[in-house]
């Protein structure tokens, strides 16, 4: 068997390394959404910190519940961090089940998602779904819910249409986060009955006195889980940023902590994710195992130096 020459070797390198290169520069971007919701903003502000440690750009659109599913199975997005579970089923069914889109890892659980109440309207006796109507006139027939087209906002109007706990005549007011919480605490403040989407994690949960509501649990679970998606082919094509991902496993409590930083010191989720994970270096042993630097380094000593 003939030995290659020195010049032919140096060519089967140099071709291996160009192909390498193409690969990894097809990687080099992680294209990531957000819904617009405080806990996937803390989330993503976390993974941003590590994966541009690591030598990625991480480009982050806020974009609609559907259109990130729409844009996960057309590969315009590489990853979302806000499968919320049950609340998310429709979207599980229609893309997860199919293989259009895959479910990477799961990075919390013990969620709670349904609707909720001030608690002097749960001292008052609206203790359930089926308490609200025998105080409609109070709630001016109106459930407050966010931005249009969230999961959420789906089951709480299919709820309306099939007249559900006889709420058929009730009005789903759709706004953001931000707007519908805002509407929620002027309530709070003149002890006017409202009923709206509460969630944990969420600084709602410190901030507001609240009770989340039982009877919803067919729309919206009990405790529920929160899953990392990606486009069905992303961890073969990035393996590297796709275990990255799916090592990532997020608290309730610390994701409560990001979200009250940003909220009582008035900071950027980026700041607030950056100070948790400097105080608390520990987590980094779980999310960076088996993970390398965009260029193939330690990611641990390329993290740890740069925070």
């Amino acid at each position: 068997m003939k030995h290659l020459s020195t010049a032919a070797i140096t060519l089967v390198l140099s071709l291996a390394g160009a192909s390498a290169s193409a690969e990894d520069a097809s990687c080099s971007t992680v294209k990531m959404a957000d819904p617009g919701w405080s806990d996937i903003a803390s989330t993503n502000a976390v993974a941003r910190l590590l994966l541009e440690n690591l030598g990625y750009q991480v480009k982050i659109e806020s974009l609609a519940v559907p259109i990130i599913y729409g844009g996960l199975k057309d590969g315009k997005v590489d990853a979302f961090l806000g499968n919320w579970m049950p609340a998310q089923q429709s979207f599980h069914d229609k893309f997860i089940a199919t293989g259009d889109v895959r479910q990477l890892s799961r990075n919390l659980e013990g969620t709670e998602f349904t609707l909720a109440v001030p608690d002097y309207v749960w001292d008052a006796g609206v203790r359930s779904f089926a308490d609200l109507q025998k105080h409609a006139g109070e709630f001016d027939k109106k459930i407050y819910g966010i931005g249009s087209g969230a999961p959420a906002n789906l089951s709480l109007q299919e709820i309306i249409d099939k007249n559900e706990f006889a709420l058929g005549d009730w009005k789903l007011v759709e706004s953001s986060e931000q707007a519908m919480l805002a509407q929620v605490q002027r309530a709070a403040q003149k002890k006017q009955f409202i009923t709206f989407l509460g969630w944990t994690p969420h600084p709602m949960n410190v901030k507001l006195k609240m009770h989340y509501l039982a009877g919803g649990e067919k729309w919206f679970g009990s405790k529920g889980e929160v899953f990392t998606l990606t486009r069905k082919d992303y961890p073969q094509a990035c393996p590297n940023a796709a275990k990255l991902l799916g090592n990532l496993r997020f608290t309730l409590d610390m994701e409560n902590a990001i979200m009250a930083e940003v909220v009582d010191k008035k900071v950027s989720f980026d700041a607030a994710a950056k100070a948790w994970v400097k105080a608390h270096p520990e987590v980094l042993d779980e999310w960076l195992s088996g993970v390398t630097t965009h260029e193939g380094a330690d990611a641990k000593t390329a993290v740890a130096a740069r925070l």
